[in-house]
């Protein structure tokens, strides 16, 4: 069985992996001639590195330990990339419920769900670590907060869609999971909307919200603090 990164053939990929009460197989990793990250539990390739080892005799941990420790790295990795630890909590939830196994029909793996590429491009070895995982997703999560100006609903429907196509629609896209996604992951955490960044000379003061005004297609006129409905066609200051 190979599963190879192939999105740009495809668009999509199924990765199938069989936990250690169905079956066991030792997962390796490597690029293929074309650039293409493959994953396989079959070594075809003399230069695949083994990420992932199953054991027979592995007896999963209790579930409570394993969050214990998923929240100890959160916490390490919120205090080294000065993000809420409530916020990549929220993340994980959305993602994967913390299933650090989880991967998606896209291909995205692990706790925070990161694509190969993107995982390749924060030097994340095995993806389906939850240390490398949570470490790589904080830092990519930080990037996008830094390039959108703390925006966090930018932030989070770029951690979807891709910052491309969140900067080519200049609001949240019209995407109806990536919209949900944004929603959901907001009702979780429960926090501000803007995140001051290290490097913002305000970051320590209260930031005034930009109002926007929608009116609808029944020409209802709607004001709101968040461009999660469309892209606004006219704003003022907050008052």
């Amino acid at each position: 069985m190979l599963i190879c990164d192939i999105m740009r053939y495809f668009g999509i990929f199924f990765f199938i992996l069989f936990f250690s009460s169905v079956a066991c197989a030792d997962i390796y990793k490597y690029v293929d001639r074309n650039g293409i990250i493959c994953y396989t539990d079959s070594p075809l390739d003399r230069k695949a590195s083994r990420i992932h080892k199953d054991n027979a005799d592995f007896v999963r941990p209790n579930p409570h330990c394993l969050y214990a420790d998923y929240h100890r790295i959160v916490r390490e990795k919120a205090v080294n990339y000065n993000l809420d630890p409530s916020l990549i909590k929220a993340v994980i939830q959305t993602e994967s419920n913390w299933n650090d196994h989880a991967v998606s029909s896209k291909g995205a793996i692990g706790l925070m769900q990161l694509m190969p590429s993107t995982a390749n491009d924060l030097n994340v070895q095995n993806p389906f670590d939850p240390e490398e995982n949570i470490e790589g997703g904080t830092k990519y999560l930080k990037y996008l907060l830094e390039r959108f100006n703390g925006d966090l609903t930018l932030a989070l429907a770029a951690y979807n869609a891709g910052p491309k196509t969140v900067e080519k629609f200049g609001c949240v896209p019209p995407i109806s999971e990536t919209r949900q996604y944004v929603k959901k992951v907001l009702a979780r955490y429960n926090g501000r909307t803007y995140l001051p960044m290290v490097n913002d000379p305000g970051g320590n003061e209260k930031r005034d919200e930009v109002i926007y005004k929608i009116v609808l297609d029944d020409g209802t006129v709607l004001f709101t603090n968040s461009s999660l409905v469309s892209k606004p066609s006219a704003r003022s200051n907050a008052l």
